[in-house]
């Protein structure tokens, strides 16, 4: 253990945390399975939290009050350093509270609360976000959770999928210049499952945000071996997004999120962003999602 990590441990599984963005960069099976995507140069993350903002503001730019504040892509906690609330052996804790630094990019004060906790077969993580202040705290949040894609060498990618519990049909959305485009897509969700390929990701991330389920497994399909896989599930997020880079990159980004980037051509004050929460107060909110996986 150092002032860095902390890993926590059940009797089945390990993960470890980072102090700096409250990242997991490891779940890994006492079989020797490491789901975690090992943050290789392609894309040099494990898991970042997106906070205060999901996906991009246009111009990078935050208005509030007759005055603009630099906010780049999926905000500043991800790069920020989290301070250890608690550190145990299948639980810790970590915060991050606005200061100096946060205050010249966003001009609230908050207090964001992570709580990892490990068992047998898998991993919670409970975000809280706090409004410390005395106006309405405008926020998103979200998780950007990156798997080794496939989990078991030898199996070709093509043959993964995403398996929801209910049919989503409702249309999709994209990006375009990491804005939200204005006309929705059909869904490439064939009833309940969404078979993964490279070429879904040309056009960027497919954003969810008329997502029936509250889960999705990550699998292998039929005629390849059952395990490893594993299974999302959310609590309090209300849109979805799947990523990956369309090189041939070896990861899978399955994202819960309470938001998501700005429509293309928005460019009011952020508080009228849509997909936000308004957190009053004194009050907070409380989001989570289990990563449940098996290896064998």
């Amino acid at each position: 253990m150092t002032d860095d990590t902390h890993t926590i441990r059940s009797s089945g599984l390990t993960a470890t945390i980072k102090a700096q963005g409250a990242e997991m960069c490891s779940l890994r099976s006492d079989a020797g399975v490491e789901f975690v995507w090992q943050a290789e140069p392609v894309w040099p993350r494990h898991a970042p939290l997106l906070f205060p903002i999901v996906g991009r503001l246009a111009n990078d730019e935050l208005r509030h009050k007759g005055k603009t504040y630099r906010m780049t892509q999926h905000g500043f906690a991800r790069d920020s350093r989290f301070q250890w609330a608690q550190r145990g052996e299948s639980r810790c804790v970590l915060v991050l509270e606005d200061n100096e630094t946060t205050r010249a990019l966003y001009p609230f004060a908050f207090r964001l609360t992570a709580i990892y906790t490990i068992d047998e077969t898998g991993l919670d993580l409970s975000l809280t976000v706090a409004n410390t202040g005395e106006e309405t705290l405008p926020a998103s949040l979200g998780g950007h959770p990156a798997f080794n894609w496939p989990l078991r060498p030898g199996v070709p990618k093509e043959g993964y999928a995403l398996t929801f519990p209910k049919a989503e049909s409702s249309p999709i959305h994209r990006l375009d210049g990491g804005l939200l485009r204005e006309a929705a897509e059909p869904t490439p969700v064939r009833g309940t499952v969404l078979p993964l390929s490279d070429s879904l990701f040309v056009d960027d991330a497919i954003i969810f945000d008329r997502i029936e389920s509250t889960a999705v497994r990550f699998a292998a399909g039929e005629g390849a071996p059952s395990a490893p896989w594993l299974e999302m599930s959310w609590q309090g997020f209300r849109e979805l997004g799947v990523w990956s880079k369309p090189s041939g990159a070896p990861f899978l980004c399955i994202e819960p999120w309470r938001g998501h980037a700005s429509p293309a051509g928005f460019d009011g004050e952020f508080s009228d962003k849509p997909g936000l929460m308004h957190i009053a107060p004194g009050a907070e909110e409380r989001l989570s999602f289990r990563i449940e996986v098996a290896s064998d």
